[in-house]
């Protein structure tokens, strides 16, 4: 299917005449403008309260409520502002029109605007501050009701008034002067800083949340932000000169094969073949500059007479090694849930499980959550026989040699064969670890649940050389650049792009993994969808699997970040991403944010999104082809100057 651009909000156009909603909508009261689609026809079907109330009723029910910033000056609290909704979807016919011309907005407690079976209260129950249950709610007129959360994907236009965001459709709030606007923002600040860690949004909590070294992830304004021009080796003014994706360019379609079904991952190699892991088994493919071409060949499990003592569930991940020509597989113990107790390899020129590994320690059998290679470019080692392996309190390094560094003869061993924990640390407090990877030197990042990254030494598993606090969503997957210099950590509603870089008291240039970064640490970027793409992404699908465009040598650089939502594969410049100058980051307040993307739209959602080896970059195009796995379709995209589009930036 096609792809789109990211879609900037035009200013919201004001005219003399108004109808309300509930009027006639043949007569299509204030148009903000029409928004064509070229990706696909989907109709928006969004969800809007009908109230009978008027807007007097509304206001005396708010003044009634205990509201945290009330206003005892002027207008007694009472703040209104423009409603509008968007309507229509992708269809030809989408546009904003105006919900209520003169709404009362504010922030209250769930709790105080529950009231019997009509309650505001979040359903997850999350605590907020002082112990109790009650959240922070954004309430505008009779029609929103937004619980105050990194899920309301709230966008803001300092130089529009304007803020546009998600609850059960699009919405845009104007408001008539900058002063209240700038009120506005930083009231959802706080509340959401509230809602998030359960403290208020003191400068003390701030400190003792993000420490002081990180002060700067709270107030970006006052962070050192020369770092990122000094990463990014050039002149910040000069964005179209490091912008590989230009914009009359698009990801062109090469191929599209149906995989056979029950796709659950995608496994790239830099040589020859890359490889799904589906319900059927493994099915190979060959790479070509175009993208990946299937070869008619899988490799299929059969548990019944294999003798197993691994899980009789089929493999979710695989990970190649020896020069591509084994692959490590992992199955889940409990569908769901990612541990797992043990590895098999699969020998690919034979098509056979050659071995089933045991994970212990000290005699005990252990598991793991996940497995990757040394380093970046390890898996093109003929000789490599140690990998990486995480568990929610465990990082380690596992070798398939012996004790004496020989390597296991798997013929002649009694039972499945153990992997000796080479190196590595059992943390005693509950650190939480998701996901990791490692750099190009096997340096390693490692996500946690609460939202930290921690950066590791390749000399030691132990203790981290620094650790970033995260902005209190739980990190799910991450990347980092072949050098170490940028870390990618991705979220349910966005990704986090941090900058590793720090000067020492010696003058010399390191990244975090080297050393501890002090308290000159650049204030990290987000990349994020505009509420509108969110909501078409659907509700219920959340970012996965952020991936930088992949090198494997020093002096080449990555161009390009790809993550996925639902059915949409993301795809940014990330020369742009870098470049402070970048327009979309002009009048923004808080931490940059960067929407300016284009969109990969598939019929069906997607499992996994990456882009080639740099080895299949050709001469003409500025990245190696795009590869987008479905549950049930592998299609491969590369990158054409061919065709003309719209921006929506």
């Amino acid at each position: 299917m096609g792809t789109s651009h990211s879609r900037e909000g035009s200013d919201l156009s004001d005219s003399d005449d108004y109808h309300s909603e509930t009027e006639d909508r043949d007569e299509e009261e204030e148009e903000y403008e029409e928004v064509h689609y070229d990706a696909v026809e989907r109709q928006e079907t969004p969800q809007t309260t009908s109230s009978n109330r008027t807007i007097d009723d509304i206001d005396t029910k708010l003044k009634s409520l205990k509201l945290k910033y009330g206003d005892s000056g002027q207008g007694g609290g009472d703040r209104r502002v423009k409603l509008y909704l968007h309507i229509g979807g992708n269809s030809p016919k989408a546009k904003w029109i105006v919900s209520e011309k003169s709404a009362s907005y504010a922030f209250v407690r769930s709790s105080e605007i529950g009231g019997g079976g009509d309650s505001d209260e979040d359903e997850g129950g999350s605590s907020s501050a002082g112990g109790n249950n009650s959240l922070w709610i954004l309430r505008v007129g009779a029609k929103v009701r937004a619980r105050v959360s990194t899920e309301m994907q709230l966008k803001m236009f300092a130089d529009q008034r304007r803020v546009d965001f998600v609850d059960s459709g699009v919405w845009a709030l104007r408001f008539s002067t900058d002063e209240e606007f700038r009120k506005f923002v930083n009231e959802y600040h706080d509340c959401l800083f509230e809602n998030v860690y359960g403290l208020k949004a003191t400068e003390e909590s701030k400190v003792k949340v993000y420490g002081k070294d990180f002060i700067g992830w709270a107030k970006p304004e006052t962070a050192d932000d020369s770092m990122w021009e000094d990463a990014e080796g050039g002149d910040p003014a000069g964005e179209e000169k490091f912008s590989p994706l230009r914009a009359n360019q698009d990801l062109m379609e090469e191929f599209e094969e149906a995989a056979n079904g029950g796709v659950h991952s995608l496994t790239l190699g830099a040589l020859d073949n890359s490889f799904l892991v589906s319900d059927l088994g493994v099915q190979v493919y060959r790479n070509n500059q175009k993208g990946i071409h299937g070869k008619g060949i899988c490799v299929s499990f059969d548990h019944r007479n294999s003798g197993s003592s691994l899980t009789k569930s089929n493999p979710k991940k695989g990970m190649l090694m020896r020069a591509e020509t084994n692959m490590m597989l992992m199955s889940p113990m409990k569908e769901g849930k990612p541990h797992s107790t043990g590895i098999r390899q699969l020998d690919i020129e034979t098509g056979k499980i050659v071995s089933e590994w045991k994970f212990e320690k000290d005699g005990t059998e252990i598991t793991m959550r996940d497995i990757t290679n040394d380093n970046k470019a390890s898996q093109l080692d003929p000789s490599e026989s140690t990998f990486l392996g995480l568990d929610d309190n465990r990082l380690c390094q596992w070798d398939m040699r012996d004790k004496s560094g020989i390597v296991q003869d798997i013929a002649k061993a009694s039972g499945s064969p153990v992997l000796q924990w080479s190196e590595g640390h059992q943390f005693s407090r509950g650190t939480n670890f998701q996901c990791f990877a490692s750099t190009g030197d096997g340096s390693i990042v490692v996500g946690s649940l609460d939202g930290k990254i921690r950066l590791y030494s390749r000399r030691s598993l132990r203790q981290a050389k620094t650790a970033f606090p995260g902005l209190g969503s739980p990190i799910t997957h991450v990347d980092v650049t072949y050098d170490g210099k940028w870390v990618l950590g991705t979220t349910d509603t966005y990704l986090i792009l941090i900058c590793t870089l720090f000067t020492d008291k010696d003058g010399k240039t390191k990244t975090g993994f080297g050393g501890r970064m002090g308290n000159k640490i650049p204030a990290p970027r987000l990349l994020k969808l505009i509420p509108l793409d969110s909501h078409l992404a659907g509700g219920n699908n959340k970012f996965h699997g952020g991936h930088f465009s992949w090198v494997t040598e020093n002096g080449r650089q990555e161009r390009h970040i790809v993550a996925t939502v639902g059915k949409f594969s993301v795809v940014w410049d990330f020369q742009q991403v870098k470049n402070s100058g970048h327009h979309c980051y002009k009048n923004q307040q808080g931490l940059k944010s960067c929407y300016c993307y284009k969109i990969v739209l598939k019929d069906e959602s997607i499992v996994e999104s990456r882009f080639m080896h740099d080895n299949y970059a050709v001469s003409n195009s500025p990245e190696a082809p795009l590869v987008v796995a479905t549950p049930m379709k592998v299609s491969s995209f590369s990158l054409s100057g061919s065709k003309q589009q719209r921006s929506r930036g």
